[in-house]
């Protein structure tokens, strides 16, 4: 059997960032699906009342709390994303990632010790969970416009395909682990090892021969270089429309966040089975991701490609909202991961390839407004939805939102729908 070797794991610095990142994220997922579980515990079975429409409604708080938790992390994105996409590109992005990845372990070990004592309360939870979102806006953008230093041009391509495969298969081994460890044991121990893996990063970076350099030092971080980066951005049809694109899917079709009521409320799988249903979409985009790592060239055809994984991604989630089979629920959720992954891979090459290095940072932060924004928006907008008219009702809905807008983009934008391949607009990344 002939088993080809990723290109862009044969790069030293590369492969120590790819594999202190893989320790990170298994945390990081560990930590989210401990989080959403933990919050439904400590608001299960409670409801209250509000006025609409002249009539008294009763609401789920649990739902309503788990949709809150995307209002909680997009704030700091609104607030901190822009700024970090200038720091990325005014200061040297290895450094910014030290302090961030840094202050993430005290934040993670302050979250692990309120639960190990007893202490923890849902003010708690959205304080920190903020507090991590706000750590993430920032360093984003350095995370990844520093990857196009650490492989040449010709293999960003497979590096993203890499990085695709890597944080999805952390988002299988991490909610597996969440699952058995919060069903067995104490939450706060889910919470303990994270902020243990956010050290692997710390330790990637020191160990990099690669020390950084300034992309922009002369813009500064002045309003001028903000709007340069927007200008660029709102500029750039093909690189606007992935975003739009990106935004509108996430945003109606954020089905994981219900994902501790389904698997307890309509599945009966409990909280084990809550785990291994996080895992679902996760195994899908491993079996995409892992085919599109291993290809030697590079998509064809990428923009009609976007378009039908998106298209796909929200009828998936739609049939996930009908289905009350665990087996069925997990199939749909594997092919709303595959329609990811390979979604993932197009949008992410073909931004980073045509920014300048100048203006990466910002552009990436921008994107990250729409990346992270949308599903993050999209859990407040399934909890409220949720709330009143049941979570099939607010999954369905989502879907069948996302395949109709998904639609009218491919019909706005013609330049999407005949997309092929990225022209690089620059080629200074280093082995």
């Amino acid at each position: 059997m002939n088993l080809r070797f990723p290109p862009a794991l044969r790069f030293r610095d590369f492969r120590i960032f790819w594999l202190g990142l893989f320790v990170s994220v298994i945390g990081s997922q560990m930590q989210l699906i401990a989080i959403n579980w933990h919050l439904y515990e400590l608001l299960r079975g409670q409801t209250f009342t509000v006025q609409l429409l002249g009539r008294t409604v009763e609401l789920g708080a649990e739902a309503l709390g788990l949709g809150t938790l995307g209002l909680v992390r997009v704030i700091p994105i609104v607030l901190f994303a822009l700024f970090g996409g200038m720091l990325a590109d005014t200061r040297n992005r290895r450094s910014l990632l030290l302090f961030t990845e840094g202050f993430d372990v005290v934040i993670a070990a302050i979250l692990a010790y309120l639960t190990l004592t007893g202490q923890t309360t849902v003010l708690h939870i959205y304080l920190i969970t903020g507090g991590l979102a706000a750590m993430n806006a920032l360093e984003g953008p350095s995370r990844q416009s520093l990857i196009p230093h650490l492989v040449p041009r010709e293999h960003f391509g497979n590096a993203v395909s890499v990085q695709t495969l890597m944080f999805t298969t952390a988002s299988i081994v991490g909610p597996a682990l969440a699952g058995l460890i919060v069903g067995y044991a104490n939450v706060g121990y889910v919470y303990a090892i994270n902020a243990v893996s956010f050290v692997a990063v710390v330790v990637s970076l020191l160990l990099m021969r690669y020390r950084g350099q300034v992309a922009a030092a002369s813009t500064g971080l002045g309003l001028n270089a903000l709007f340069d980066g927007l200008r660029f951005v709102f500029r750039s049809p093909i690189i606007s429309s992935t975003m739009l694109l990106d935004f509108i899917a996430t945003f109606f079709s954020s089905a994981r966040t219900m994902l501790p009521i389904v698997a307890s409320d309509i599945l009966g799988v409990g909280a084990v089975g809550y785990g291994w249903l996080a895992t679902a979409d996760s195994v899908g985009a491993v079996l995409a991701g892992s085919a599109l790592a291993t290809r030697g060239e590079q998509l064809r055809r990428q923009g009609p490609v976007l378009l039908a994984c998106v298209a796909i991604y929200g009828a998936a989630t739609a049939l996930f909202g009908l289905s009350t089979v665990f087996a069925l629920s997990f199939v749909m959720l594997m092919l709303v991961g595959a329609a990811d992954a390979v979604s993932t891979v197009i949008r992410g090459t073909v931004r980073q390839l045509s920014t300048p290095d100048a203006l990466r940072g910002r552009m990436t932060s921008v994107n990250m407004m729409f990346f992270m924004g949308g599903p993050q928006l999209g859990e407040l907008e399934a909890g409220l939805v949720a709330a009143a008219f049941g979570v099939p009702f607010a999954v369905v809905t989502g879907g069948v939102a996302t395949v109709v807008l998904t639609a009218l983009i491919a019909w706005k934008f013609p330049i999407l729908r005949r997309y092929d391949t990225p022209t690089p607009v620059v080629a200074e990344a280093t082995a």
